[in-house]
């Protein structure tokens, strides 16, 4: 009995170094040859149309006409949103200085009525107490003064750094591009004979896994960018109704800006939001800040009753454990971990269905005869 308990810790031991090891791998590799994982999910995701082309033209051309669909498709959506953003900022840019002039003289109306009146009677106040009490007041203030002030150049010293950092990004993303559509070619051109491949080295019981973890993470790929679609047309479908309903110019282009904004996590429609309705209220227009308040209110709820539902039913999971991952995904690694909890279920649940985790306890568990 002890002999057996000793054999099945070892092989435990063992699965979790092996686990941890390819864990590992997966990371560093994928870090030096991403371009072409991204590829490969190109190459997944264009093979049906590959297929049904290649029944009147060689395949090498099928590939090509659906790689050139697939990118004519997403620089034509990026055109019209660019297109629709130009004219929109142009008049923003006409607009915003008269506002950002209404918020001075709003700013400067209320430090004279209200900020002043109230810092004379602070002053008064500051007089009648005596000196080691009015030194520690200003030791307080001078503190906070450098606290705020360090914090403001640490600030504004990253924003700085990071600039150079934005710019040499561009380059690389050409390059990652350019990269991964040529992947995408050749793994799609050679998909069959890499099939063959598999087939050739891997068991069978390997390749069937392998399908069943593959088609899982298929369905799971093309159901969370689905999910993703849904809820930004939903909240730019609300966005747009609200700004038409408070009757705001331009409501399209705003609309548009703050669905692309949507896809942000954690931040979301409220970068836009907040300082849009911190805005309008110190300029004087406070219903037009309430009517924006209550927008954002309307989209935040939606958003958080719709998000599991739509990830559940579009991913295939269940809507509670949806809900958990996304919690715990956040609470672990930040808004990060809003797309990484999803995904990390979506694996577990595709090895769950592949019976990985069953013929792991086998091995384990297993006696020898």
């Amino acid at each position: 009995m002890n002999a057996y308990l000793i054999q099945v810790a070892a092989r435990a031991l063992a699965v979790v170094c092996i686990i941890a090891a390819a864990l590992a791998s997966v990371y560093y590799v994928s870090a030096l040859t991403y371009p072409f994982i991204i590829g490969l999910v190109l190459a997944i995701l264009i093979n049906p149309m590959v297929n049904v082309l290649e029944t009147k033209m060689v395949r090498s051309a099928a590939v090509f006409i659906s790689i050139a669909f697939l990118f004519v498709i997403f620089a034509g959506i990026i055109t019209l949103l660019i297109a629709e953003l130009v004219t929109g900022t142009t008049y923003l840019a006409s607009s915003v200085p008269e506002h950002f002039k209404t918020l001075v003289v709003y700013i400067e109306t209320f430090i004279g009525d209200r900020v002043l009146p109230i810092y004379e009677d602070i002053a008064a106040l500051f007089n009648t107490l005596d000196s080691s009490q009015q030194a520690t007041i200003l030791a307080n203030i001078q503190n906070a003064g450098e606290q705020i002030g360090s914090n403001a150049a640490d600030f504004l010293k990253g924003l700085l750094e990071n600039i150079p950092l934005l710019i040499s990004w561009l380059p690389n993303a050409a390059t990652v591009t350019i990269f991964s559509l040529l992947a995408a070619f050749f793994i799609s051109k050679d998909w069959y004979k890499f099939q063959k491949l598999l087939r050739k080295y891997l068991p069978l019981k390997a390749r069937k896994s392998g399908r069943t973890v593959v088609d899982d993470l298929k369905k799971a790929l093309l159901g969370f960018i689905k999910a993703q679609l849904i809820l930004i047309s939903i909240t730019t479908i609300i966005v747009l109704i609200g700004l038409l309903f408070l009757r705001v110019d331009y409501a399209i282009t705003i609309a548009l800006l703050i669905g692309t904004v949507d896809l942000l996590p954690y931040l979301g429609t409220g970068l836009v939001f907040v300082p849009w309705i911190v805005y309008s209220a110190f300029s004087g227009d406070l219903p037009f800040a309430i009517g924006l308040g209550v927008l954002y209110l309307i989209i935040l709820i939606q958003r958080q009753m719709m998000e599991p539902k739509i990830l559940s039913s579009t991913i295939g999971l269940d809507p509670l454990a949806t809900l958990i991952s996304l919690f715990v995904g956040f609470k672990l690694i930040g808004f990060l971990g809003l797309i990484a909890g999803p995904v990390a279920l979506v694996i577990f649940n595709a090895l769950h269905n592949a019976r990985v985790f069953e013929d792991i306890w086998t091995f384990i568990t297993a006696r020898k005869s």
